[in-house]
């Protein structure tokens, strides 16, 4: 009798119901409207992360800095020449022996819409 048994990821339940309710299931009327901004913005970051990336492929000097002052732990530093690049985004800084982890998010109407995280090795294992 029941064909098709589906899975409530909210209300983390299994249910069966029988062949054809799909064709009966009412679905809210989509707005595309965030998720387009969404991706706008998102287009906005990866713009920002070529700009931080270019910096570091094309300045032995600036990925220099950035690692002499990681490794004396000074995080404010390291925020500060991240942020001298002149991006638009907001760029949070972390790292550990091996890498520089920069996380990148923008908002559309107050509201946390999209994020870019990147992890980019500075050490290699012997």
């Amino acid at each position: 009798m029941y064909a098709q048994t589906y899975f409530c990821p909210h209300c983390r339940s299994y249910f069966n119901y029988p062949a054809g309710f799909q064709e009966f299931r009412q679905y809210p009327e989509t707005d595309p409207q965030l998720f387009v901004q969404s991706a706008q913005e998102f287009k906005s970051l990866l713009t920002d992360a070529s700009e931080i990336l270019d910096e570091l492929a094309e300045s032995e000097d600036f990925a220099k800095k950035i690692m002499s002052a990681a490794q004396k732990n000074n995080k404010q530093e390291v925020q500060h020449l991240i942020d001298s690049i002149g991006v638009d985004s907001d760029v949070k800084i972390d790292y550990n022996p091996d890498n520089l982890n920069l996380k990148m998010s923008s908002q559309v109407e107050d509201t946390e819409c999209c994020q870019l995280e990147m992890a980019i090795r500075w050490r290699r294992f012997p």
